[in-house]
């Protein structure tokens, strides 16, 4: 039985207890109750309360969206709201903010599935070449930028990235169980890599593995960081990350700055 299946109570505890490789005892003492007390819970002979359920989910890290499914499995109602973007007020304003401030580079927020929620207009120029059926709502940033119909042919060294990026989906799904990763995962998994594109960038001691994308007007080499918002009450707040894009040398410091001067459709041409 998955996480994302309906599933009682108890057992959804205790999948995430193993899922963080944590004993009853050491969970039942962070969580101030008594190891009898949670095992009870998780073999079904005491029904936890909703305090009991934030308490053992904070403990566990259990993702908010999870943490609804135990409320409702417990019979109570869903603690924690889920709001589109557009109506986090100040929240969204600064995703916004975020997004807007990291012009001419390029910065998206995408939810735990890779889905993209927002882009800068430097971001949503990088897929102006992109398939349209891979641009249709949702689109998946992953998918579309590993897609034999995406932006494959355009990574120069797509193998290297590629590998980075299943690590990467790896370890969120370990954390998140999220509904959906593991299915993405096989699917980036099953790309075939095109040809020429196995460059491998950096040395052993480069601090970071850049990606290298091909444009019309040269070659762009990019970082990235990864902001996320704390102490999250909103699922949607709780999925969403910001990846925000660098210039990787000074020659693509250069080349953003030009992009930027361009329409987003002629950034990135077949």
């Amino acid at each position: 039985m998955t996480l994302a299946q309906e599933a009682p109570v108890g057992d959804m505890v205790r999948q995430w207890r193993g899922r963080r490789r944590r004993s009853q005892l050491d969970v039942a003492v962070a969580a101030n109750l008594s190891a009898r007390h949670l095992s009870f819970i998780e073999t079904g002979r005491s029904r936890p309360s909703p305090d009991m359920i934030e308490r053992l989910c904070e403990e566990l890290d259990v993702p908010l969206r999870d943490r609804n499914r135990i409320h409702l499995a417990a019979g109570f109602a869903p603690a924690h709201s889920e709001r589109p973007l557009a109506d986090l007020g100040e929240a969204g304003t600064a995703v916004d903010a975020l997004l807007a401030g990291q012009e001419p580079y390029p910065a998206m927020a995408v939810n735990v599935r890779w889905e993209l929620l927002a882009g800068n207009r430097s971001a949503l120029a990088a897929f102006g070449d992109v398939s349209p059926v891979l641009l249709e709502p949702p689109v998946n940033v992953l998918r579309s930028t590993l897609h034999p119909d995406g932006l494959a042919h355009r990574l120069g060294n797509y193998t290297q990235w590629r590998s980075h990026v299943v690590r990467r989906v790896r370890r969120q799904l370990d954390r998140t169980a999220a509904p959906g990763l593991a299915e993405l995962l096989a699917e980036i998994q099953s790309y075939p890599i095109p040809l020429g594109k196995d460059a491998v960038l950096g040395e052993p001691g480069d601090p970071i593995i850049p990606m290298l994308l091909h444009t019309d007007l040269g070659p762009l080499r990019l970082l990235y960081t990864l902001t996320v918002f704390g102490a999250a009450r909103d699922v949607t707040m709780d999925e969403i990350a910001v990846e925000s894009f660098f210039p990787a040398d000074a020659p693509s410091r250069q080349l953003l700055q030009r992009l930027a001067g361009d329409e987003p459709s002629a950034a990135v041409v077949p």
